[in-house]
């Protein structure tokens, strides 16, 4: 993924309002649902998630696969 597409589309998934959870895939198979906005920081390419706890998981423009969420206003069951 392009670093100004990272940027943007984690962007737009942590700007909904309401927010809703979304899942980042990475390529080597992990994937982590991103459950908070604030819990998300991005920059040039680079990202960290807190996870509860105050584990981090930092990840790159380069190491993800997909972000999958429900941009339509669909709930996933």
């Amino acid at each position: 993924m392009e670093a100004e597409n990272f940027d943007g589309t984690l962007g737009a998934f942590k700007g909904r309002k309401p927010f809703r959870p979304f899942t980042v895939a990475l390529v080597d198979g992990d994937r982590f649902e991103v459950d908070h906005p604030d819990a998300l920081v991005v920059r040039d390419g680079v990202a960290v998630y807190i996870r509860p706890g105050g584990v981090p998981v930092l990840f790159d423009h380069e190491g993800v696969s997909q972000i999958v969420g429900d941009l339509m206003g669909q709930t996933n069951e």
